[in-house]
């Protein structure tokens, strides 16, 4: 598949009431991905239920609790990968944990790699030990959470020893809690793990006021392989953006531009 359509929410999250935000989610789907005429994969913002900050531990639910089972619902009825991160408890720990949900009902995780040490997230937060990239429609995916963004060996791309020279991954999905105060950072960072890794990055950042007085202004962009903006969404709005990937595209730059060959 040469195209893949993806829609990403920039969510005013309400704080620390997942019901709501899953409604929320809900509604905005029905409005947007139906007149978008569907959409491949859906993205959502870190912790999107709950909101990012101390009292995210409180709310962790089981593997198999409400919200993977409502992000199944969701995938099936919209046929598309439904992606986004919520907090989970397993074994005693506490994991942010982004998931992709297939429309079949499957699913898999990545565990945020990089826990926010400054917040104190890193103190009541597992850390993920394990990267993951993951194939849909054609497309290699790698995803990452938010303070991820900032560590570029953690998500450097590599050439597949394969025939055709490939890389690991051709889509970069962040999704995040990024506050407004550092978006430059965060607009920066996406552009450079772009050209660095010749892929696109998706960063789906969160807009809105959180509990605690914290802003966010979003800044949510799908950003190409050569750091061309491909689609924005407002700035500080609560909207969803809809934007279309282009392999064949991609794949002329990398065989013209093999920078990957002379990875470090």
């Amino acid at each position: 598949m040469n195209e893949l359509h993806i829609t990403f929410y920039q969510q005013d999250i309400i704080w620390g009431d997942a019901e709501a935000n899953r409604q929320k989610v809900k509604k905005m789907l029905a409005n947007t991905v139906v007149s978008a005429s569907g959409a491949d994969i859906f993205v959502v913002p870190e912790t999107f239920t709950t909101g990012f900050g101390d009292h995210m531990a409180a709310l962790a639910e089981e593997q198999e609790g409400p919200t993977l089972q409502w992000a199944r619902r969701m995938a099936a009825q919209y046929d598309m990968l439904f992606v986004g991160t919520w907090i989970v408890k397993e074994d005693g720990k506490v994991y942010n944990r982004l998931h992709w949900v297939y429309p079949d009902g499957t699913f898999g995780t990545y565990d945020k790699g990089h826990t926010f040490r400054v917040s104190g997230e890193a103190d009541v937060i597992t850390r993920g030990t394990e990267k993951a990239v993951f194939e849909y429609k054609g497309w290699r995916i790698k995803p990452a959470v938010c303070y991820d963004l900032r560590f570029p060996k953690w998500l450097r791309n590599s050439e597949l020893r394969s025939p055709n020279s490939e890389l690991d991954y051709d889509l970069l999905l962040i999704c995040a809690n990024w506050p407004g105060s550092r978006h430059e950072a965060w607009t920066t960072l996406l552009k450079a793990r772009a050209i660095e890794n010749l892929c696109y990055v998706l960063g789906c950042n969160r807009s809105g006021i959180d509990g605690v007085g914290g802003k966010y202004t979003g800044n949510s962009a799908l950003v190409d392989y050569k750091g061309f903006s491909v689609a924005e969404a407002e700035h500080g709005a609560n909207q969803t953006v809809t934007a279309t990937l282009d392999k064949e595209r991609l794949n002329t730059f990398r065989q013209h531009w093999p920078f990957y060959l002379d990875f470090d």
